[in-house]
């Protein structure tokens, strides 16, 4: 009995149409990373663990993919020799694993080639990511990030252009989108204001997790993560209030009185507000005290970009983070970036009908096959087509018009060439159109430009 075939839970197969309309999503996200002069790299799909552990919290390493180790991974190991937590095997086991984002392989990527790039370096990378997580709607175990980040440079006009390419990307894409901002440093700030400035991290994981579970979830979290009820207390100004930007900054410089790092980040926030006021006064974005990102490596302003009225988590995220490149050996330089969620800009565009007709054609144009001679006839204009920038193609065997005419409805095809005897002995072409069935003859000489004239008018 043959063997039912399957894919790996959180995974997907991805058909001809929804991979044309995954590609103008990467595409439209491409042209902008380039107009705002970051340029693309690759790395490898999987990391040394040593790069990737201790980079994304206890919580991040345990979503790890690891690779088992080729071989007879425990040649080397005494027979005597016991292993008493699974911890301590997993070195003998695996050395390898999938990469969990894009920034730490970028930061690895820094310190490896200092010597060839040019700083301030600003880079993109559109590439598959894996993590070990549960599946459920708009999230997988393996998906797309695009990446733009810019190292080598302190200056928040990074962090306003930035934004600024959120703005364009979304806008491109017709999504209606809100960026929510914040600063870790803010956040550094309130935790030291609480009295518990060495918890950061244990404050922003269950900060991060306010919009999924709650806040009263949230607060347990924090008294089981060692946070005194008190504390909890005096953070719950922060967690509940619901006013405008300003009015948050002005509750901050309240509660935090005192604390350098946390005046620095409101500084930090105010600064960036008026760049991009100065930007593009319509952009809608605002002050989240919520907004935490649970990874450990952001040290500054982070970033969160919701679709407006789409219930889904955030489709883009970042932040500055001030020393990452300091584990691998090369300290003191601060980087920024962002990360668009691929799958999930797809899910929302499907869910809205955004994609343009453009985005689901595989061709613009096929040429029917009567025969031999018929398609020989054919060969010059379809070659002219293609020269001229248009999808054609001719269907290879000489069928029944009514299969090939489904072929190109199935196809999405907008038009359809015939050229019979009739055709042939006037030297001109049937042109049809699939969408209504109205039909035109055109001289062969005219095919091309006549279809680019068609296409570019109703783009």
């Amino acid at each position: 009995m043959a063997q039912k075939p399957s894919i790996p839970k959180g995974t997907r197969d991805f058909g001809p149409q929804e991979t044309i309309r995954r590609n103008y999503i990467f595409d439209t996200i491409r042209k902008v990373f380039h107009r705002y002069g970051y340029q693309p790299i690759e790395t490898p799909a999987m990391e040394n663990l040593s790069t990737l552990l201790g980079k994304y919290g206890d919580e991040g390493d345990k979503l790890l993919f690891r690779i088992l180790n080729s071989g007879d991974f425990l040649s080397d190991v005494s027979p005597q020799e016991s292993f008493p937590a699974a911890q301590e095997l997993l070195p003998f086991i695996s050395e390898k694993g999938l990469r969990y984002d894009l920034t730490v392989p970028f930061a690895r990527f820094v310190v490896q080639n200092r010597n060839e790039l040019v700083f301030p370096f600003k880079r993109y990378q559109i590439q598959p990511v894996w993590r070990a997580d549960r599946p459920q709607k708009g999230r997988y175990r393996e998906f797309f990030q695009c990446d733009a980040d810019v190292i080598g440079s302190d200056s928040l006009l990074n962090e306003a252009e930035l934004v600024m390419m959120v703005s364009d990307v979304f806008s491109a894409l017709n999504i209606k989108v809100l960026v929510k901002i914040n600063n870790r440093k803010i956040l550094a700030g309130l935790a030291a204001s609480i009295g518990y400035p060495e918890n950061l991290i244990d404050i922003t994981v269950a900060i991060d997790k306010l919009d999924k579970i709650g806040l009263d979830a949230v607060n347990q979290e924090l008294i089981s993560r060692g946070i005194s009820e008190e504390a909890v207390r005096a953070l719950q100004p922060v967690l509940m209030f619901k006013g405008s930007s300003n009015e948050k900054l002005d509750l901050l410089e309240g509660l935090i009185i005192g604390e350098d790092i946390g005046r620095k980040g409101i500084e930090e926030v105010k600064e960036l507000f008026s760049l991009l006021r100065a930007m593009n006064p319509a952009l809608e974005y605002e002050l989240d005290l919520t907004l935490a990102r649970g990874l450990n490596y952001y040290t500054g302003a982070i970033f969160e970009v919701k679709a407006i009225g789409v219930q889904m988590g955030s489709i883009c995220g970042g932040g500055r983070y001030d020393d990452l490149t300091g584990v691998f050996g090369m300290p003191g330089v601060s980087g920024v970036g962002i990360s668009f969620g691929a799958d999930r800009i797809y899910d929302v565009m499907m869910e809205h009908e955004l994609f343009p007709k453009a985005a689901s054609e595989s061709s613009f144009v096929m040429f029917v096959n009567f025969g031999a001679a018929e398609t020989a006839y054919c060969l010059k204009s379809l070659l002219e087509c293609r020269a001229a920038g248009l999808n054609a193609e001719l269907y290879p065997d000489a069928d029944k018009m009514k299969k090939q005419f489904r072929y190109a409805d199935q196809k999405q095809i907008p038009w359809v060439v015939l050229a019979g005897e009739t055709e042939m002995a006037q030297n001109v072409f049937t042109l049809r159109n699939m969408a209504d069935g109205s039909q035109q003859s055109v001289p062969c000489q005219q095919l091309s430009s006549k279809l680019l004239e068609i296409k570019q008018k109703n783009q």
